[in-house]
């Protein structure tokens, strides 16, 4: 017998259960819900050291059969037949426990941010416009006026740092329009974003590498059975993470891996792979050229092709992203412009930058990765519903 914490064994005793009671049991179809009363005895010999001699099994709701998949991990099937058949999947006790790891990983984050004070907000997931300038977005019907499902919470964050709401964080959908068929790419996520006044690039940089840390080691105090079930050691990472800038990583792979690319390249797959390989272990990338990120990510003074953002990295891939922004009113409608963009349709976003907008800076940490990454899984929707 199998619920979420755990396998039971019921050893089935004619004396105890009667003959008809017992020739009903021994026909149950696996899968069924049965209830089992009974007297629970020692047994070493046993998956968890006891077993139950029943006094009554009764079905509670027979499964059909046959199973659309087998629970059991005893027959392998294809990821598309485990989707079709998710409900049945996620009864497997490694599909479960991953779930149930990831609901110990919303539980470390929200307390370490209740720990540093920030406060949990819930912005907006239908907009009427692009609020990052992009494409990729989902448009939907809105009372007969087009809309979009929110890409991020990003400009929403930024103008809660003027409300005189300094700390803020969100644990919310976020939705991506972009085809693509990978094993680390999703079109609705579940994304952690922080903002904070007051800070710079390396504060919130620092506040991430704990957030991650926390989680890690909250897991591998509180999740050991469901760590088992995945025969994983988990280890939690040192900190602080290493730092290495855009500049350096180019460097490094050109003169390692003979990698071709120009300053100013977005980094391709094969480039973070080697990054990743060679360091081995969480790093977060810095100080990338400002013509790649978003034009809300604050330029450096003295060094304007350089900008203050920040890629967090799994050796794997990217798991979080963010910077210090531009708080300034004229500086971040320059930095639209830059990108090519129509202030105009940012008024609602630049209204905020005109009545003392503090310093400020954040990032926005993918879970679904965060949990790939931390369990080992093959794909990305291993790790979502």
């Amino acid at each position: 017998m199998r619920d979420r914490k755990g396998l039971a064994q019921i050893t089935l005793v004619k004396k105890l259960l009667g003959k008809d009671a017992f020739k009903s049991a021994r026909s149950i179809s696996r899968e069924s819900v049965v209830m089992v009363k009974g007297t629970v005895k020692a047994e070493p010999k046993a998956p968890r050291g006891f077993e139950i001699l029943p006094s009554e099994v009764r079905v509670l709701n027979a499964a059909q059969v046959p199973l659309p998949l087998d629970p059991t991990e005893k027959v392998e099937c294809e990821l598309d037949t485990r989707l079709d058949a998710r409900f049945m999947d996620i009864r497997r006790p490694c599909v479960l426990a991953a779930f149930e790891i990831e609901s110990a990983v919303l539980e470390s984050l929200r307390g370490f941010f209740r720990q540093i004070a920030v406060t949990e907000v819930f912005t907006p997931k239908i907009v009427a416009a692009a609020t990052e300038g992009g494409t990729d977005l989902f448009p939907i019907s809105y009372f007969e006026k087009e809309a979009f499902l929110n890409q991020s919470p990003q400009l929403y964050k930024q103008m809660l740092m003027g409300a005189g709401m300094d700390r803020v964080f969100e644990i919310g959908p976020i939705f991506r329009a972009e085809e693509h068929d990978t094993r680390r790419h999703l079109n609705e996520a579940i994304s952690i974003d922080l903002e904070v006044s007051f800070a710079d690039d390396k504060a919130v940089m620092e506040i991430l590498e704990q957030a991650v840390a926390g989680a890690y080691r909250y897991v591998a105090e509180t999740c050991r059975y469901q760590l088992e079930v995945l025969e994983l050691d988990l280890k939690v990472p040192s900190l602080p993470f290493r730092r290495i800038t855009y500049t350096e990583a180019l460097d490094l792979a050109a003169e390692k891996a003979g990698a071709k690319m120009q300053w100013g390249d977005d980094l391709d797959t094969e480039t973070e792979r080697f990054l990743g390989q060679s360091i081995g272990e969480h790093y977060f990338l810095t100080d990338w050229p400002s013509s790649i990120k978003p034009y809300y990510t604050l330029p450096y003074e003295d060094h304007p092709e350089v900008c203050r953002g920040f890629d967090l990295m799994h050796p794997r891939m990217e798991l979080a992203s963010g910077a210090q922004r531009v708080h300034d009113y004229d500086q971040l409608v320059g930095r639209i412009k830059e990108k090519g963009l129509d202030p105009d349709g940012f008024e609602f976003y630049l209204k905020a930058f005109r009545y003392g907008m503090p310093p400020h800076a954040g990032w926005g940490l993918g879970l679904s990765r965060l949990v790939m990454t931390m369990l080992n899984l093959e794909n990305i929707r291993d790790a979502v519903l």
